[in-house]
């Protein structure tokens, strides 16, 4: 099973951006996305960001995410 990770963009430079998942700060690969602006939410797997998800889904993903704790 694959799991991503929702987390929110801090920062964007060219191909890498630095994002926040759960107050964890990481820079991830931005290479496979265009047009990422902080505050956007974003999927994350194996250190790139996959998908460019809305608030709503980052909520629910977070939800989903303490559940399992």
């Amino acid at each position: 099973m694959c799991v991503g990770l929702s987390a929110k963009v801090v920062k964007v430079n060219k191909d890498t951006m630095i994002v926040d998942a759960g107050g964890a700060r990481r820079k991830v690969s931005a290479a496979l996305l265009n047009d990422l602006r902080p505050g956007d939410y974003v999927m994350v797997h194996a250190g790139s960001a996959i998908s460019k998800i809305t608030d709503d889904d980052a909520d629910e993903s977070a939800s989903l995410w303490e559940s399992y704790k």
